[in-house]
């Protein structure tokens, strides 16, 4: 399944770009940071919901690459470099580390190839494709990652962007082609804590984005990780997926998340 996208339009905010403002960065239009302040507005959690899932990211990685062994990381709808990128954590514990980084935004291409550098053991690369293209993501994954051997499929806030049942297809053929031992880093946002206002935040951003995405219950979420074990605490809001006690991360955050090991 090919997907067609448009050129850059930066009169249209994108996700990466106003998750980059939300985490505190500069690498976004004004159209991003306008839009990004009104959902902030509606909803103020959302600044909440993106630190915690990033902290997730680094606890999750952290976990693979020091008590699971995980040497490959498939990164799908990573977003603009920040801090604790996946490659980052992954290659100070474990230098040897391969990740292949997926976005389909051009500016976060621009930026991959300027910062996501690799150490001299690893590797880092950057495939410019869409998660509804699961097949183009595997081919060019296979230059860098070898599929015969276990890896980490992360899907951080991403698959809310894709629609019904189509999601779980998509998300179903990345899994397929993972080996026994390969792990599923997963989180997406939820209506379990403040319902009212993370609707609203979803309605504002597909009035005027046009890369639409929908919030999921964690029932809903659990339907990801059919095929694999969830390891414990289970899917959980992603700050109480084994905090830092030292942290002070909010727990009840509308976003929810968990790792899970294929059979």
């Amino acid at each position: 399944m090919s997907v067609d996208r448009p050129p850059l339009n930066t009169t249209v905010p994108h996700s990466a770009r106003v998750w980059n403002y939300w985490l505190g960065g500069k690498d976004c239009y004004e159209i991003d940071r306008q839009v990004g302040d009104q959902i902030r507005e509606l909803n103020p959690e959302i600044v909440d919901i993106a630190r915690a899932q990033r902290a997730f990211l680094k606890r999750a990685v952290t976990h693979l690459a020091t008590g699971a062994g995980v040497r490959q990381f498939l990164d799908v709808g990573t977003g603009l470099p920040t801090h604790d990128n996946t490659h980052e954590v992954a290659q100070t514990l474990a230098p040897e580390a391969r990740i292949v980084y997926v976005d389909h935004d051009p500016v976060v291409l621009n930026h991959a190839h300027a910062l996501l550098t690799s150490t001299p053991e690893g590797a880092t690369d950057y495939i410019d494709a869409d998660l509804r293209d699961p097949e183009a993501i595997l081919r060019a994954a296979g230059r860098t990652l070898d599929f015969a051997q276990p890896m980490a499929l992360m899907l951080l806030g991403i698959a809310a962007h894709v629609p019904d049942d189509t999601a779980y297809e998509v998300v179903g053929r990345l899994k397929d082609a993972l080996p026994s031992g390969s792990h599923l880093v997963f989180c997406d946002s939820t209506e379990r804590f403040h319902p009212a206002e993370m609707r609203t935040m979803v309605e504002r951003w597909n009035e005027a984005s046009d890369n639409p995405r929908v919030n999921r219950s964690p029932e809903q979420l659990a339907r990801f990780f059919d095929g694999f074990d969830l390891l414990e605490p289970g899917l959980v809001p992603v700050a109480e997926w084994r905090p830092d006690p030292a942290s002070g991360d909010r727990r009840d955050v509308d976003s929810f998340g968990g790792v899970a090991v294929k059979r």
